[in-house]
């Protein structure tokens, strides 16, 4: 008996559902505007010291982003062991959340006596 009630009240609950309906309009906005890409400057052309003694590796100049736009940091000798800058990570821009953003592309830059990637990342 217990399980006709059950059955009873499942079939019941199926068809009242069948007769609901809801429709939702979705409203999509696209902005169809390009993105302003902050890109760094070509490298500075620098001249390397002879090191100052052994044991030290030269860190190249590169360009960092500080304070809202592209700041040269300057090569310099560094007492250990060093790597070259990795190659540039190509990132895929996303959409900009507003026409007044401007996309800052990833970069290396050197912290900590190891290159860093710094990904790319949108600003106002």
């Amino acid at each position: 008996m217990t399980n006709k009630i059950i059955y009873a009240a499942a079939l019941a609950t199926v068809i009242g559902l069948g007769g609901c309906t809801t429709v939702v309009k979705e409203r999509v906005v696209v902005h169809d505007h390009p993105a302003t890409v902050r890109y760094a400057p070509a490298p500075v052309q620098e001249v390397m010291p002879p090191a100052p003694a052994p044991g030290y590796a030269w860190v190249q100049g590169h360009w960092a982003w500080r304070d809202h736009g592209w700041q040269w940091q300057r090569g310099y000798w560094y007492q250990g062991p060093s790597r070259p800058m990795p190659a540039v990570i190509v990132e895929q821009i996303t959409v900009a959340p507003s026409p007044a953003h401007y996309w800052v592309p990833g970069h290396w830059a050197w912290h900590h006596n190891e290159w860093q990637w710094t990904r790319g990342h949108w600003e106002r």
